[in-house]
């Protein structure tokens, strides 16, 4: 029996109209999370991984264009949501945002409010979406401050997000994210700006609370390292498009796109590359306003053919559950066959 999906995404599309010309931020994003799965998204920056998932929370840019697509949740309670059909102001999709989707940002100080104890701030999520009086909301901020591991949490619910440590802000911004127990949390590069080891304290323990509360995680990174550590599975995003979906094992091991490839070369390995030039992908990503015609990574990719690559937009090929959407992936699927 197939796993059961809680959100999917087709041909999802955000615009950028500027004077300087039309930037497709999101290009054609199709992608679905499983329940009770961890689902990453990886890719440099500017590639279109956040966009997508502030589209996904009706939480845009004012100047950006929600120009097509369709995005469906249907979380734990049975019902069925056409989020790309939300305004963004509508009591509907503060429901959905409170009850169903909650969501971790890479900064919480410009998440969390600076004239509210974070004790207060969670207090005020739960009497909304969960009608608790003021004593019982107290009570239940403190249960998941604890939750999170943030010491002396009975003190802490009364600290200003500036009196926090980065690490101790980030638990205080999941603790409100999971306060209503949501069906999905995104989590959008959370341990980017934390040193190594509290990096490591933050994904223990959102793997732990994923286990717990059996929600899905949508984990947006740049960090290959973090994505092998955390994620199911991985869809691979380049200039907003997904070029490469599949299970983490098959990332690593076999993977079928150029783009997936070159960027896991170009991790360092342990012992093995010590004095060694780490290899690079050629060129830059291609300027927004004039993305290249056929597949995006043409012109940086060492597979690419004249009269194919930079003509014709790559269809998606299936391997297994493993999507690539390059010209050339039966090429890759052959080399790896004989690794």
């Amino acid at each position: 029996m197939p796993p059961e999906r809680l959100l999917e995404l087709d041909d999802v599309q955000v615009h950028f109209p500027l004077r300087e010309g039309l930037v497709k931020a999101v290009n054609g994003v199709s992608y679905h999370v499983n329940k009770g799965e961890v689902l990453g998204i990886v890719g440099e920056s500017g590639s279109g991984k956040s966009i997508t998932a502030r589209a996904i929370m009706r939480l845009l840019p004012k100047r950006a264009v929600a120009a097509g697509g369709s995005i469906r949740l249907r979380p734990r309670t049975g019902e069925e949501f056409e989020l790309s059909a939300l305004d963004r102001n509508s009591r509907a999709i503060r429901q959905v945002r409170g009850q169903h989707i909650g969501m971790v940002f890479q900064e919480p100080m410009t998440a969390l409010s600076p004239v509210h104890t974070i004790g207060t701030q969670i207090m005020r999520t739960v009497q909304l979406h969960k009608g608790l009086n003021r004593a019982d909301a107290r009570a239940r901020a403190i249960d998941l401050l604890a939750k999170v591991q943030m010491p002396r949490p009975s003190e802490m619910v009364d600290a200003y997000p500036h009196q926090l440590s980065g690490g101790m802000r980030q638990r205080a911004m999941i603790a409100l994210a999971i306060s209503c127990d949501p069906s999905l949390l995104i989590a959008d590069e959370p341990t980017t700006a934390l040193d190594v080891t509290t990096e490591a304290q933050i994904l223990e323990l959102l793997k732990q609370l994923q286990s717990e509360m059996g929600m899905a995680i949508i984990f947006i990174t740049h960090n290959f390292g973090v994505i092998a550590d955390i994620a199911d599975r991985v869809s691979v995003m380049y200039l907003g498009r997904i070029v490469e979906t599949a299970t983490v094992d098959d990332i690593f091991y076999a993977p079928k796109h150029p783009y997936t490839k070159a960027l896991l070369r170009s991790i360092p390995r342990l012992g093995v590359d010590q004095g060694r030039r780490l290899p690079t992908i050629p060129g830059m990503v291609p300027d927004p306003f004039s993305v290249p015609p056929g597949c995006a990574f043409n012109p940086r990719c060492t597979y690419a053919r004249p009269g194919i690559c930079d003509v014709t937009t790559p269809p998606a090929k299936h391997f297994g559950n493993q999507i690539s959407r390059c010209h050339f992936a039966e090429k890759l699927a052959e080399e790896h066959a004989h690794v």
